[in-house]
């Protein structure tokens, strides 16, 4: 190495993880002297938020010393946590499990299996709390590691180290944060390190109405409450039907060019209900992932108003 070189500092593409673009949504605001701005999870290395959650799962249980060379991992999931954890199994060297719901989003089973994961089929009636039951047998029957993140503390420490801070870095001022009600660990997470700097910050969380499949969305009167959701926490929540997701994720593409995925539609529908009850302030919503894995199920198109693929017999993030 000649004089005054230094060595370069390489990076894996773990390394890229976070740090994500937050942005004003300058025209889809409701109410003047309120502002929208959203978080573009999309931009992390697989497409979604769960890359954050994934990486401190398995970071957390490496220094623990609960992974070994060679172990398989295991997770239920609807496809972006598996889709994060194939990534991650691929740079660790480690095998991957996932449980899915049969109605998961078109297309995501072949995306985790061209990745090299290994997908086992739950019936759709058993619900999440079902693929997380199975998850949970099949890891205490075939000695694999269960990420578990439904229930891990590292799904809220993630956000809370991370998606929080970067968002106070760039705004320092939120007056209300919006975000799906999925595993509980974005809202927890990120509202708790938000309310540190802005104790009256809201904090709202976006359900899917019964019987309807928003991918990443729950709908808690369904028989499953993540134990890292506290809803004691919150401020409000809002139900959204899959039809105003879908409207409003076209809207925020057509008005902003931005392709966000069905759940930051509901996501961002939410917000613009609660920025009809604010005098003024700043609104931040987490738009979870892109639209652009669900090309292939056709949602933009305006024939999808024929319903040839009925959105609510499909998961959709």
């Amino acid at each position: 190495m000649a004089r005054g070189e230094t060595a370069m500092q390489t990076k894996t593409i773990l390394d890229y993880v976070g740090n994500t673009p937050l942005v004003e949504l300058s025209h889809m605001s409701p109410k003047p002297g309120v502002r929208i701005f959203a978080k573009l999870e999309g931009h992390n290395p697989t497409g979604s938020i769960k890359d954050r959650v994934a990486l401190y799962l398995v970071r957390e249980a490496e220094e623990r010393g609960a992974l070994t060379p060679g172990s398989t991992l295991i997770e239920a999931s609807t496809g972006n946590t598996a889709l994060a954890l194939a990534l991650i199994a691929k740079q660790r060297g480690y095998g991957l499990k996932v449980v899915m719901l049969r109605r998961t989003t078109p297309g995501m089973a072949e995306l985790l299996e061209t990745f090299g994961a290994e997908v086992v089929w739950s019936e759709p009636v058993a619900g999440m709390k079902g693929a997380i039951e199975m998850a949970d047998r099949l890891s205490r029957k075939e000695g694999l590691f269960n990420t578990r993140q439904f229930e891990s503390a590292a799904n809220l420490q993630a956000h809370y180290d991370t998606t929080g801070p970067e968002i106070l870095a760039a705004l320092p001022q939120v007056d209300a944060f919006v975000a799906g009600i999925g595993t509980g660990g974005t809202l927890m997470g990120v509202g708790r390190r938000l309310r540190e700097r802005n104790p009256g910050t809201r904090i709202v969380g976006v359900e899917s109405k019964m019987g309807e499949q928003l991918q990443g969305l729950r709908n808690l009167q369904e028989g499953y409450v993540p134990p890292l959701l506290d809803l004691d926490m919150l401020s409000g929540r809002f139900l959204i039907d899959t039809d105003e997701a879908f409207r409003c994720a076209r809207s925020v593409l057509e008005k902003e060019g931005i392709f966000a995925g069905v759940s930051s539609g509901a996501v961002l529908s939410c917000a613009q209900r609660v920025a009809q009850r604010m005098d003024g302030g700043n609104i931040v919503v987490i738009f979870a992932d892109g639209g652009w894995k669900y090309l292939s199920a056709g949602p933009w198109r305006e024939e999808m108003d024929a319903r040839k693929l009925d959105p609510d017999e499909t998961a959709w993030w």
